[in-house]
């Protein structure tokens, strides 16, 4: 390599600024911290930008999904199909609330869900489909939405890499039934934790506002600036999922940045695109070919360890040994030792991909420097071992 890196180059780090620091300050100042009016500003804001009717924050993308499938009344036994090339929160919500999740195969290019698949998985059981927007590229959402039609189920987006992607020029979280967002910190948009549901539908959000606060159907911050009487009623029990103004603080500063962020990542996508497209052994995301907008959440390559003779695994120890961060997303949930136990299921796809994927540093702070860096160590790894093998 050129340059031996003296710092170690993370996969993903938050992009914080000075507006950032400011905005947290202020809400330090106003005297009220918790969920308050700068939670129902950002509300407004996010549901204005993806152009929905309902905007609800809680304090995780895990919280939104619990509360989504909540929504829709789960009963033991009913089935929700998903992608196992996911984080374990959606399989685990599912199974939190006795329901069986139904694993299906993903294409091994874009990694999002196999839509024959899904329409094979379909049964009387079926509540509902949890496509995955893997990596920030929308799922082709127009079939899946007609077989939600088909079978009258319900669609509910995983979209905690999809702030501010798009599919066939409408905002994800716009178009299923619901749509969960994460704003964890290695997040397009982050609020330290927390997430979102979007939706349009009145009774489905109502039940969610409901349930986010112990199930009582009062606003405390109404009732500390004299709006309203103290009385309160509880509706049905629910869960303490609230959000705080801190947090809100925060996301209404990141979300102004959100378009100008997803920029810089494609621009740091394409660069490595560029840099790695004749690098044997490492095969690279491909783009999907209907209308979107890619919001490059990850950047991930399949490591051919056939070609290389090298895992997945000892590739990513001998980049951190030359100072680079990568990311492991995902390994397969159906091949985890309580689902393969509970729901077993073979998917070719989902297996080969899970034992070579391997997410490269991206983040708006990163320079195009720093991708060539990648290159070279990915390119300096690749020379020396495939002298050995």
């Amino acid at each position: 390599m050129r340059n031996n890196r003296k710092t170690f180059l993370p996969f993903s780090k938050p992009c914080i600024g000075k507006d950032e620091i400011k905005a947290i300050t202020e809400c330090l100042s106003s005297g009220w911290i918790t969920a308050g009016p700068g939670t129902a500003r950002f509300e407004s804001a996010f549901a204005k930008y993806v152009g929905t009717t309902f905007a609800l924050s809680l304090t995780s993308g895990t919280a939104a999904l619990d509360l989504g499938l909540t929504s829709l009344n789960l009963k033991p036994g009913d089935e929700v199909i998903t992608p196992s090339l996911t984080w374990l929160s959606g399989p685990n919500m599912i199974v939190l609330k006795r329901a069986k999740p139904v694993f299906v195969d993903v294409n091994v290019n874009t990694r999002n869900i196999d839509i024959e698949q899904v329409e094979k998985a379909i049964s009387p059981r079926t509540k509902a489909i949890i496509p995955v927007h893997f990596a920030g590229q929308p799922c082709d959402l127009d079939p899946l939405l007609n077989i939600c039609k088909k079978h009258g189920i319900a669609l509910i987006e995983d979209a905690a890499h999809a702030a501010g992607c798009e599919y066939k020029k409408r905002k994800i979280g716009s178009i299923g039934d619901l749509a969960i967002f994460s704003f964890h910190p290695i997040k397009n948009l982050t609020t330290a934790e927390g997430g979102m549901v979007t939706t349009r539908n009145e009774q489905l959000a109502a039940r969610i506002k409901l349930l986010r606060w112990h199930g009582v159907n009062k606003d405390p911050w109404k009732r500390n600036k004299g709006i309203g009487t103290a009385r309160y009623d509880t509706i049905e029990p629910g869960w303490k999922y609230n959000f705080t103004d801190l947090q809100a603080s925060l996301g209404l500063v990141q979300l102004n940045k959100l378009n100008k962020m997803n920029e810089q990542r494609r621009r740091l996508a394409m660069h490595y695109q560029k840099l790695l497209s004749d690098t044997e052994g490492i095969a690279l995301p491909k783009e999907v070919t209907y209308p979107h907008k890619h919001s490059w959440h990850l950047y991930t390559v399949l490591v051919e360890t056939e070609k290389i003779g090298i895992t997945r695994d000892d590739f990513m120890e001998h980049l951190k040994a030359r100072n680079v961060g990568t990311g492991l997303h995902f390994l397969a949930v159906h091949k985890q030792s309580f689902y393969q136990k509970n729901f077993p299921v073979k998917l070719p796809n989902t297996e080969y991909i899970s034992e070579r994927i391997m997410s490269l540093p991206l983040f708006p702070d990163m320079t195009e420097h720093d991708v060539v860096y990648v290159v070279e160590a990915i390119k300096d790894v690749i020379k020396e071992y495939g002298r050995r093998n």
